[in-house]
């Protein structure tokens, strides 16, 4: 048994290389190791206990995911200074000796720390959080996951979007769900101008009201407004209120066919161009005439 202890402890004093001007061994390796498993593990049980907490308390998902998010990274570092700090490595020396590299792979890499920076500002501001809606460079995605280099986000036709955290922070984003969820749609439709105009507003108030009654948003009312006399019609938009911006089409088509059913009962023309052609006299006796002589 003591020739046993004695091998493997031969083994673990076993030099490996230097780096940073310390003397790295097995066994030094090994602790790194054992460190770091354990830095994952903790990670692993505080991330499960703060979800299960906040779920209890009544914290929005968006909320639980950034505090999750932020705590990962942090034990993450210090578990990471701990191991380097227990190998006994000195940083500034390793750091001076590669001070040439760094300064090579800084350009390289110089989107990268970018892209951390803007994810630690994310996750600090929390003015993007999982579960947002957003429209970034005219898509309309929601927010899965906010990594410390990029986030996940879903379109509506279920495709998902790996978009680099610095075009969040360095690009205009609406944030349709940042203070809260209620988003308003626009319906424009036009009737002519024989149509009577008392009747037409009444008929898209009572479309409009029916719709808003579904999504039940207190304190927007639904708002009519004739916008424009057009070439070929009299327009009017419909602006409702709805408490999920998700699902903003298919509210959107259910107020289109509200109206078209409505001015189908009420006998309301909805307007297309029309091109009228007027003829000089002159032309049309001369088409007269040649008419005339075919006959």
């Amino acid at each position: 048994m003591r020739e046993f202890l004695q091998f493997v402890g031969e083994w673990l004093d076993l030099d490996l290389f230097v780096i940073g001007g310390t003397q790295v061994r097995l066994s030094t390796l090994l602790t790194v190791v054992i460190v770091l498993i354990v830095t994952l593990w903790v990670v692993r049980v505080l991330r499960m206990l703060v979800e299960r907490t906040l779920t209890k308390r009544g914290t929005r998902p968006g909320d639980i995911g950034t505090i999750s998010g932020l705590l990962r990274y942090v034990v993450l570092v210090m578990g990471f200074g701990i191991a380097i700090d227990t190998a006994g490595i000195d940083l500034t020396a390793l750091f001076a000796a590669g001070a040439l590299f760094a300064v090579g792979l800084g350009f390289a890499m110089q989107s990268i720390a970018q892209n951390f920076v803007a994810g630690v500002i994310l996750l600090g501001e929390r003015s993007i959080k999982p579960g947002d809606i957003l429209q970034v460079e005219g898509k309309f995605v929601k927010v899965i996951d906010i990594g410390i280099r990029a986030s996940v986000a879903r379109t509506r036709d279920g495709e998902d979007l790996v978009i680099p955290n610095a075009v969040l922070i360095q690009t205009t984003v609406t944030n349709f769900t940042l203070k809260d969820s209620a988003y308003r749609i626009r319906v424009p439709v036009g009737v002519t101008y024989g149509s009577d105009m008392a009747l037409v507003k009444a008929t898209l108030t009572a479309v409009a009201e029916k719709i808003s009654s579904v999504w039940s948003v207190p304190g927007h009312d639904p708002l009519i407004v004739m916008t424009d006399f057009g070439n070929h019609a009299v327009n009017w938009e419909v602006r409702i209120w709805m408490n999920d911006p998700w699902k903003a089409l298919p509210a959107t088509s259910a107020l289109y066919e509200e109206i078209w059913w409505a001015f189908q009962k009420k006998d309301i023309v909805i307007a297309f161009p029309q091109l009228d052609v007027h003829f000089d006299p002159a032309i049309m006796d001369g088409v007269a005439r040649a008419t005339e002589q075919a006959a």
